[in-house]
């Protein structure tokens, strides 16, 4: 019965695509479907990757990503390096433009990063910029002077960078959202610019035209990028759909011609739906995991979280829930990151185990545990379902009682921020392909850690990784730092590897490659045929 309904509902998707029922008469050229509605679009604000896909979009940093998700020249022509690794003398393009005609210079990213390291700035993501030579110092005020810091500009067209140690990445984090600039005279004039298309000035192939909160984003291709001929679209709405029915029968009903976010798959259909030539899979940087709030009472006891994390069947998971031929993590960062990266044994399906940590902590077979929440976004199918077998598993193996909480998108993020939860289902994506951007984001009060965790051998050793030059001893010890993330003290939990998943038609659509990173920049895709 449940398979003949499946087959109906595709049967239904598949006709009313044929048909091309309900297009929009004012549809843009492409539209794909995003996920969740966009924060707020200043690029050092960007926490969330459906957020990021549409500043990729609306600015561009000195490197920018291609179709396969690497680094290559953008605002910047071309550039040198030292030696050591140490200095980056980059040499930006004469005919690079903002969005309203003004010309890019390298006093724009001066101002930019400089405002992205002003604490009042609160970027989540401002330690990306701490590869810098004395910009962690400024951030943090030990350094008042700016110019002090690595980041120069000797002329207009030319930016000299000195790195604090030598950084593989750092052509990568060129191109990432906190170091993308930002037109100086708008966001001084107008407080709400990265909200409002009247104000809104970029340097990106596109600029944006309209944005209709929870309905649609419009942007058209900037006349004044450098390299708008090669832009393939005019226009594109981005639409935001985070529930995986809705989301699917925008796309099945020609809606919509690309549908790009890991968790819109609706899960019921996978099996009909990995037949599909439309559909389209492969591995990337990303892991799904739930972090504990380590500064609250029960999961300040490590014993408690190591219980928690050996009751997980993490392959129960995948095979009945995900579907989309994801792997159970056992590791934080996923193996071959950075080239070769393999991380160490984590922890394994352990319920005995677990009952035992739980009596030395206190709750034997769960008598005295307090009642804990689990968090996770209000407007996800997939989380609901994880959610749901997580608080039978932890009841069933534990004996204790976890309550679901569920919360709208920027509200959740805003209660993992000041740590208001207990547990919290959380996701990360790499930013660039190396083993640190995984790994750098929990020590001692970094912006994305939201755990309370804090552990100084552990920063110490991500400090060394940072210092150390030889590839195989540098990934011995994230080996040991990944150890204690893991399943030594173990702030964290991870479930499983991401699968990045995209449905649009091969045979019409070009410029979408699988990449380790689930970058799909909008410049690069074209129509082969309408």
């Amino acid at each position: 019965m449940i398979f003949h309904s499946l087959r109906l509902a595709l049967l239904i998707f598949a006709l009313a695509a044929l048909c091309g029922c309900g297009r929009l008469p004012d549809r843009a050229e492409l539209v794909f479907i995003n996920g969740a509605e966009p924060e707020l679009l200043d690029p050092p604000l960007a926490t969330a990757q459906a957020t990021s896909r549409v500043d990729y979009a609306l600015f561009e940093g000195l490197t920018a990503y291609n179709a396969k998700g690497l680094p290559e020249p953008g605002v910047a022509e071309r550039w040198e390096m030292s030696a050591d690794g140490l200095h980056y003398t980059f040499h930006l393009r004469h005919d690079a433009r903002w969005s309203n005609g003004d010309p890019v210079t390298a006093e724009d990213f001066l101002y930019s990063w400089k405002r992205t390291l002003l604490p009042e700035t609160a970027s989540e993501y401002v330690y990306q910029l701490y590869y810098i030579r004395g910009a962690r110092d400024f951030n943090e005020g030990r350094l008042k002077d700016f110019s002090q810091v690595g980041a120069h500009a000797p002329d207009p067209w030319t930016m000299e960078i000195t790195l604090a140690n030598p950084t593989p990445f750092f052509l990568d984090l060129c191109a990432f959202t906190a170091l993308l600039p930002v037109h100086r005279a708008t966001v001084e004039k107008y407080p709400d610019w990265s909200s409002k298309p009247e104000h809104f000035v970029g340097n990106g192939p596109f600029k944006l035209q309209e944005w209709r909160p929870f309905d649609r984003v419009r942007l058209l291709k900037n006349r004044y990028y450098w390299d708008a001929t090669h832009v393939g679209m005019n226009s594109v709405d981005v639409l935001p759909s985070p529930r995986p029915a809705t989301a699917f029968n925008f796309y099945a009903t020609g809606l919509a011609d690309l549908m790009m976010d890991k968790g819109l798959a609706p899960t019921p259909l996978l099996g009909e739906l990995k037949k599909r030539k439309d559909f389209h899979a492969a591995a990337f940087l990303g892991n799904y995991f739930f972090r504990f709030n380590t500064k609250r009472k029960p999961f300040n006891d490590q014993r408690v979280r190591r219980a928690f994390c050996l009751t997980v069947d993490k392959q129960y998971l995948v095979e009945r829930i995900t579907r989309a031929g994801e792997l159970p993590a056992t590791s934080f960062v996923p193996p071959g990151a950075g080239g070769g990266y393999q991380p160490p044994p984590g922890l394994k399906l352990d319920p005995d185990e677990a009952r035992k940590l739980m009596a030395e902590a206190g709750y034997p077979g769960g008598s005295g545990f307090p009642v804990v929440y689990y968090l996770y976004r209000a407007d996800s199918g997939i989380d609901e379902d994880i959610a749901v077998e997580l608080q039978n598993m932890f009841r069933k193996e534990l004996g204790v009682t976890v309550q679901l909480a569920k919360q709208e998108w920027t509200v959740y993020l805003n209660s993992q921020t000041v740590l208001d939860y207990d547990f919290s289902r959380s996701s990360w994506v790499g930013d660039y392909n190396d083993p640190n951007t995984f790994l750098d984001m929990f020590v001692t009060d970094g912006g994305n850690n939201h755990t309370g965790w804090s552990s100084p051998r552990y920063d110490a050793l991500i400090a060394a990784a940072a210092r150390e030059v030889d590839k195989e001893k540098r990934f011995a010890i994230f080996r040991e730092a990944e150890t204690l993330l893991v399943s030594g003290e173990m702030p964290i939990c991870p479930l499983y590897y991401y699968v990045g998943i995209q449905f649009y038609d091969p045979d019409r659509l070009g410029g979408v490659e699988t990449n380790l990173l689930d970058e799909h920049p909008l410049k690069a895709m074209y129509w082969k045929k309408r």
